[in-house]
């Protein structure tokens, strides 16, 4: 894997919380976070609505789907622009 852009950041995000990285690809995402404070502001931001998104809901409420795909468009959205 090469140099990672804050766009690529973004959309291994999800992969990296969840351990879903290979190898080579985590100690990249992680380079990058060396050099780009402003991923580290986003990881942290984003680990912290995760957490509230968690206390939302009954452990044993699913999430409901359109919230988890209009979250995930939105953070498409914001990247692109």
């Amino acid at each position: 894997m090469t140099a990672l852009t804050c766009r690529g950041f973004v959309e291994f995000l999800s992969a990296y919380l969840e351990g879903n990285l290979a190898p080579e690809e985590r100690a990249t995402f992680e380079a990058h976070l060396v050099e780009c404070p402003d991923c580290v502001r986003y990881l942290r931001t984003y680990e912290a609505a995760v957490v509230l998104a968690k206390g939302a809901f009954d452990p044993s409420d699913p999430v409901p789907d359109k919230l988890v795909q209009a979250i995930l468009a939105a953070r498409r959205r914001v990247y692109r622009e």
